[in-house]
Parts: C-alpha cells; sequence; structure tokens
C-alpha cells in the first residue's frame, strides 16, 4: 500500500471548537490533540526510494524492479517541504526529521537541510536531524553537517557482517556503515544514534555484540523491537524480542542504570553504563505502547500528513500548497488534522489490527 490520502480539508465543513481553532491561529502555543499530545516532531520523507531492501521495510518480493515508485511531479519540491514545515515550526513543532525510503538518495538533500535551518531565525532551538542507511554517509557527511544538520541516526542491524548482508538483502557489506559512522564524527556529529531492529532467530544473537562496539563511544546504540509496520513484513508476534529483554541480556553483562528520559515525548528508554561508558536505549512500540506520549506527525514524499506510524491514510496538503494556499490556511489545515487526533494504535494492537492495510513505511519514514 503506498499512500491512501484523504481531500484538503474544506473550512466551511470541517469547523473545530472555536476556542480551540481561535488559540491554533493566533497565538505560538503547541497544536494539542484530543488526549492532551503536543505536536512537536514533524517527520519528513524526502524520498520513496531506498538502496536497501531491508526484509522488516521493504521487502525483495514486493519492491523489486517492476515496483513503481512516485512519478516525479508527485513528490514534494524543496520548496513545498519548507513551507510545511515553517507552518509546523510556528505551530509548536522543534524537531524536523528527514526519512525515506533512504534520504540522501534525494538528490541535493544538503539544499533542503539549508533551507530548513532558516527556520532557525524564528526557533532557535529547531532541532534537524535526518535517518539514513549509511550507504552514501561518508561522501555526504561533511556536507550535510555544514548545511546545518544537528544529528544523525544509522540504521546498522548486526556487526556480523553475513547477517548484515542478509538483512540488507543487496549484499552491502557492514565495514561501510562502520566507515560511515567514523567519517560522521570527524565531521562533527558526536551523538549519534545508531538504532537496531531485533529481530527473532536473525540478529537477536548479536545484541551484546553491538552494545560492546558501541560501548564507551559517544554513539547511542537503541535497540528496536520488530513492528507491524506497512503491511508487507510478514511481521508475527513470535518474532518480537521484548525490551525487556533486550536490558536483561546487556544488563548481565554490562550492568545498567535507569536514566531519565532527556526529552519530553522521547520514545526510547533510556538506560545508562553503571560504570560511567555511555547508554543504550529500547524502543518498545509492540511491549510497552508509548502512544499516550506520541508528539510525532508524519509527512509522507507525497505531501500527505499522517498522525501515526500505523495509519491507514493521510490527509493531502501537496493539493493545498499547489493551488495558492495562503501561510493562514496552511495552519488551519494542520489544526484540524491535529487537534481531533487520538491515534493510538499500539495500546489496542491485535491479531485484527495487525494485518489491516498500513501505509508502508518506507513512505513516510520510520
Amino acid at each position: 500500500m503506498k499512500s491512501t490520502v484523504i481531500p484538503i480539508f474544506d473550512a466551511r465543513r470541517n469547523v473545530l471548537p472555536a476556542q480551540n481553532l481561535h488559540a491554533a491561529m493566533n497565538n505560538d502555543d503547541p497544536l494539542i490533540d484530543k488526549r492532551g499530545r503536543a505536536m512537536r516532531d514533524l517527520r519528513i520523507s524526502v524520498t520513496d526510494r531506498c538502496n536497501f531492501r531491508c526484509t522488516y521495510c521493504m521487502p525483495k518480493d514486493v519492491f523489486d524492479n517492476s515496483y513503481q515508485y512516485l512519478p516525479h511531479q508527485e513528490v514534494l519540491t524543496f520548496e513545498e517541504i519548507a513551507r510545511i514545515a515553517k507552518v509546523a515550526v510556528s505551530l509548536g513543532v522543534r524537531k524536523l526529521r528527514l526519512t525515506g525510503g533512504e534520504p540522501l538518495m534525494r538528490k541535493g538533500i544538503e539544499t533542503l537541510i539549508t533551507m530548513l535551518a532558516a527556520l532557525r531565525a524564528d526557533a532557535a532551538d529547531l532541532d534537524i536531524t535526518l535517518t539514513t542507511n549509511g550507504a552514501a554517509l561518508a561522501a555526504k557527511a561533511v556536507a550535510l553537517k555544514a548545511a546545518g544538520l544537528n544529528r544523525l541516526t544509522i540504521s546498522l542491524d548486526s556487526l556480523d557482517d553475513a547477517t548484515f548482508r542478509a538483512m540488507n538483502d543487496v549484499n552491502f557489506p557492514v565495514a561501510n556503515v562502520l566507515k560511515a559512522i567514523e567519517t560522521a564524527a570527524a565531521a562533527g556529529f558526536t551523538d549519534t544514534k545508531i538504532n537496531m531492529v531485533v529481530k527473532r532467530g536473525v540478529n537477536d544473537s548479536h545484541i551484546i555484540d553491538m552494545a560492546r562496539y558501541f560501548k564507551g563511544t559517544p554513539n547511542i546504540v537503541r535497540f528496536i523491537e520488530y513492528m507491524d509496520v506497512g503491511a508487507t513484513n510478514g511481521w508475527r508476534m513470535d518474532d518480537v524480542i521484548a525490551s525487556a529483554d533486550i536490558v536483561q541480556q546487556i544488563n548481565a553483562v554490562f550492568p545498567l542504570v535507569a536514566a531519565h528520559a532527556s526529552h519530553q515525548g522521547e520514545v526510547a528508554t533510556r538506560w545508562k553504563y553503571a560504570d560511567g561508558q555511555g547508554e543504550i536505549g529500547v524502543i518498545s512500540s509492540v511491549t510497552e505502547a508509548f502512544c499516550a506520549s506520541c508528539t510525532r506527525a508524519r509527512l509522507s514524499t507525497d505531501g500527505a500528513l499522517y498522525t501515526c506510524l500505523f495509519a491507514q491514510r493521510g490527509t493531502d496538503l501537496k493539493t493545498l500548497l499547489r493551488s495558492g494556499a495562503d501561510d493562514a490556511t496552511l495552519r488551519h489545515a494542520l489544526a484540524t488534522i491535529w487537534i481531533p487526533r487520538d491515534d493510538n494504535y499500539s495500546e489496542i494492537r491485535t491479531a485484527e489490527t495487525t494485518t489491516r492495510a498500513k501505509v508502508e513505511m518506507s513512505f513516510i519514514g520510520g
């Protein structure tokens, strides 16, 4: 499933309570949804293409040579992305994360980062981050830093070369990603997150190796429970390694101490090494749902806004942009989408919900 969108909002048919709409349109407070969650994070998918075929995200039997990606004219331009980001920042968003697909496949991505960095003129604390598989990072790290990118998240599912090649399914060597991490550090990226999706029987025996390799470095490994994103990865609950078991495994070798969240809405539960040599994080969307604190909206490659990673449909903003809408109209659209939001997929996950058609993660970012 690529993307199912509902039409742009018609202000005459979609009316928010007057006090909520007035607040959204006339002050700098963040938008608050029905469950009291502020919109603080905007994840922006800049491309639906990727040079990996990770089995849990873009399996090769679905995303093969005949797969139809978005035509160029359907993809948001940098100017359109920056416009939506500007309005989102005016409504309280303070983190912009560039995702994909693989965002470094988007030609000229540094230009977009420069455009987004300019938004700091009105929001000095704006955090701009990017998630990558690392394949093209070594060649781009210096330019990304110079453009204004704050931080990186790098996907790395195993240090074992054979396992890593099998999981990315394009025979890409793990040594190249490790080299890219070193290059990024030399370019000034000093607090990089390393994401490891843990799947039973595939890479769960490599958890301790991953912890050991990055212990004592500025990089923070985050162990992620295998999730039922999209509809093509063949997810089964039996394949999930609970984050509590991951923490127990690591603690048995490298004693851990619980740490406080670094910011409101943080998805990872933090654990510090008792000897002071860094920390790890675990992301527990399956076994310990964090819907109640979710502050993230997602902008798809073709300009639809989604309010949940597990959404079935988004709301079309591209048509609004290309019809000449002004910023006030865009603010109204974002408010109308966010304020009624009551998403709680991970809290209600059942065998039935996991099989419903959901938009693919490669289309709206992880």
